[in-house]
């Protein structure tokens, strides 16, 4: 069997076996995923007609909705990840993985099995958030079919380089606690960005914190995306933060991860 066909079957293997224990330990992906839904029911229902206003939409709880939704999307990731996070670093303290180094498996499949399942569950996790959204009155009717496709890509690149990101911190971490406090970033950082009040809402001196970090250039991008308005140069900088982001989770996991083999 070549190495690519091994990697592939054995990051297969991986996979499977990350999804079965999703589905039978809920709990954490429920728990994370609870967040932004109780985050968005708050601030439709409780801030919604205030919120709208203070950002020139008039009292229109609907137009704090469409502007809220890409934000929390977003934010539904990095609370997914945390999850990753907490599980690389139980694979890695429980002993797990060390017995997986004494078999003839490709080495890079443990990660790579972690990182597809939470891809995987952090689109299950959008669609879930999003059809909460829906329920409340969020519409997306002037997105077009490209539109609608590139907001899919984006979601999923985004996915795929905070799980990189959380994977690395889960295998830096002495214990799960500690995993789940370092991934907290990717909950906090969406709390300061576009997500609730438009940039130019926020404090002069607060601005390009919140403007130059990666969250905000994605919300931006699939909030034009969904509402079918103009993405200025936001789609590139999302694009780069996707793409730098996953070089940098990818090499710092396998640094660790090899590191450890040692």
């Amino acid at each position: 069997m070549s190495n690519l066909s091994l990697a592939a079957r054995n990051s297969s293997t991986m996979l499977r076996r990350n999804l079965l224990h999703a589905r039978r330990y809920p709990s954490l992906t429920l728990n994370l995923l609870l967040t932004p839904v109780m985050l968005l029911l708050l601030f439709v229902y409780v801030f919604g007609d205030t919120m709208s206003a203070g950002i020139g939409g008039g009292a229109d709880r609907s137009a704090y909705i469409a502007y809220l939704v890409p934000g929390l999307v977003l934010m539904t990731i990095g609370s997914t990840t945390i999850g990753t996070a907490v599980s690389v670093s139980n694979d890695m303290t429980e002993g797990i993985v060390a017995r997986f180094r004494t078999m003839p498996i490709h080495r890079g499949s443990v990660i790579t099995g972690h990182v597809i399942g939470s891809v995987l569950q952090s689109v299950i996790s959008v669609v879930l958030v999003g059809a909460v959204a829906a329920a409340i009155g969020f519409r997306s009717t002037d997105a077009t079919l490209p539109e609608w496709l590139a907001a899919l890509g984006l979601v999923t690149l985004f996915a795929t380089a905070l799980t990189w990101i959380a994977v690395g911190m889960g295998l830096v971490s002495p214990n799960a606690e500690a995993a789940s406090n370092n991934a907290m970033p990717l909950i906090f950082l969406p709390l300061i960005s576009s997500t609730f009040v438009p940039i130019d809402a926020m404090p002069g001196w607060f601005q390009p914190i919140a403007e130059y970090q990666p969250f905000t250039p994605a919300i931006e991008t699939l909030r034009g995306l969904l509402l079918g308005t103009g993405i200025g140069h936001n789609g590139w900088l999302a694009l780069g933060w996707c793409l730098a982001l996953t070089a940098l989770g990818y090499v710092w996991s396998k640094s660790v991860f090899n590191r450890g083999a040692k």
